[in-house]
């Protein structure tokens, strides 16, 4: 279910960082921007032309081998996973991420350096509350392959614990767990990618991380070294000496933790799942967890979180008293019979409104709409959402029977249900973004029988009057 409580947060400034792809091997430069509330993550090309936008939305993964790549209309974006982990970990909402190559600087294979850049930019909040979505079952997803399975559960907050296991005695099991964000800067986001010796070997047989050297990615060696592969490494990180050191990785880099592959891990998991678009407020638990079963997962929880978002029936006893009956409503709105089509509002916060109408025989537009079989237009069920709307935005000027709301745009229309005589239809509109300019932005539904009948997304405009 979907719960509002904290506030949406971005950057005061902006502030950039330079370094190379890991895979690409291409100098980059990377800036973080602020973002207006709702935004949530995008990434723009500056290089290319026009500044493509792409929306840090699972939708648009498009491949998870050796890192979480985005593609939209042949745009893409590479290794997205360590610079949203480092966004979601100091709680951000909405932030633009502006590249000039397509994959953003490894650093050191960690979140550090972005946290830091993103704190020393200052994390800041805005109006706008938080939507979450709190989970109130066991949700699962179980990879018959690879043997990797995520789960979330309730719990009071967003917590993940990841379990690796990679069947390796170099490595062996791990475990590494947060019970809060706020351990994300400390405990988690200077924890380094990690790759064994023989995958090792493939990536750079196969072209790739152009950009790695030993400071930026931990190497278990899981097979005998012989003198072939030295060389090869040696070429590869422009070194004259590689050796493996003791605890089974190679030289040039010590662990910051025994454990540094599972928090690693968990890095990726929160990471990935930003993909979702909507925070969770409960426990995720990853076993084996890799970049496709993340993303797998993530897939399954979005499409969870839309259902349940389309489908979250506004629960009003309607034998209660209702914050405005027909004749408020006609204080504020200019409709009359028989074009008012909302007959109470049960609520009305400074973002959301709830009303509703009964509709019966009587409706004029029966006698003519299918005759035999009346059916309620859907246009007309569109009029009756955005009347409800008019009442929300309205509520936003002092003296709303002095205003009118003229609406400019109506987007992303949808009929599920009929609605026939004897129905009533419940509505829901809520804020897309803060009212500004006059300007009002609203995601609609109108329900009936505990379905969702129609939705829509409308605009409006509040005008003078008198």
């Amino acid at each position: 279910m979907a719960y509002k409580q904290a506030k949406q947060h971005t950057i005061d400034r902006e502030i950039s960082l330079e370094g190379v792809g890991l895979h690409t091997g291409q100098k980059v430069k990377m800036t973080f921007k602020p973002a207006l509330e709702n935004t949530g993550y995008v990434f723009k090309r500056m290089d290319l032309e026009g500044a493509p936008q792409i929306e840090a939305d699972i939708s648009y993964v498009v491949n998870t081998q050796r890192g979480t790549n985005l593609e939209k209309n042949g745009v893409k974006i590479q290794t997205s996973e360590h610079v949203l982990a480092a966004c979601v970990g100091l709680d951000i909402d909405n932030i633009v991420i502006e590249l000039d190559a397509s994959e953003p600087p490894i650093m050191d294979g960690s979140s550090k350096f972005f946290v830091e850049a993103l704190e020393k930019a200052g994390v800041v909040a805005q109006e706008a509350e938080r939507e979450e979505f709190v989970v109130d079952q066991v949700i699962s997803y179980h990879d018959e392959d690879s043997g990797s399975e995520i789960i979330v559960m309730p719990a009071d907050e967003y917590q993940v614990t990841a379990m690796v296991d990679f069947g390796t005695q170099v490595l062996g099991t791990q475990n590494a767990s947060i019970s809060h964000l706020s351990e994300f800067k400390d405990e988690i986001a200077n924890a380094r990618t990690f790759s064994f010796l023989h995958e090792l070997e493939a990536l750079l047989d196969h072209g790739l991380i152009k950009g790695g050297d030993l400071n930026n990615a931990i190497v278990y060696v899981d097979k005998e070294i012989n003198e072939d592969t030295l060389k090869k490494l040696r070429k590869a990180f422009q070194r004259d000496n590689i050796a493996v050191k003791q605890n089974g990785i190679l030289d040039n880099l010590t662990l910051h933790y025994p454990n540094e592959a599972a928090r690693h891990k968990l890095l990726d998991v929160l990471g990935d799942l930003a993909l979702i678009g909507t925070r969770i407020r409960g426990k995720v638990i990853a076993n084996k967890p890799g970049h496709y079963v993340n993303t797998e997962f993530a897939k399954k929880m979005a499409k969870i979180i839309k259902a349940e978002k389309r489908n979250n029936v506004p629960k009003i006893d309607l034998d209660q008293k209702p914050m405005m009956d027909v004749n408020d409503i006609m204080d504020i709105l200019p409709h009359r019979s028989p074009f008012l089509l909302v007959d109470k509002i049960y609520s009305c916060t400074d973002s959301c409104v709830i009303g509703m109408k009964n509709v019966t025989m009587n409706e004029p537009f029966f006698v003519g709409h299918f005759p035999g079989k009346p059916v309620m237009p859907g246009v007309l069920q569109v009029e009756a959402m955005a009347q409800t709307g008019g009442i929300l935005a309205l509520k936003s000027v002092p003296d709303p029977e002095n205003y009118l709301t003229y609406f400019m745009k109506i987007d992303n229309v949808r009929f599920k249900q009929q609605v026939v005589p004897g129905d009533t239809l419940i509505f829901k509109l809520e804020l897309l973004a803060p009212i500004r300019r006059g300007i009002c932005q609203m995601q609609g539904y109108a329900y009936v029988n505990g379905k969702l009948a129609t939705e829509a997304v409308l605009m409006a405009q509040i005008v003078k009057s008198k």
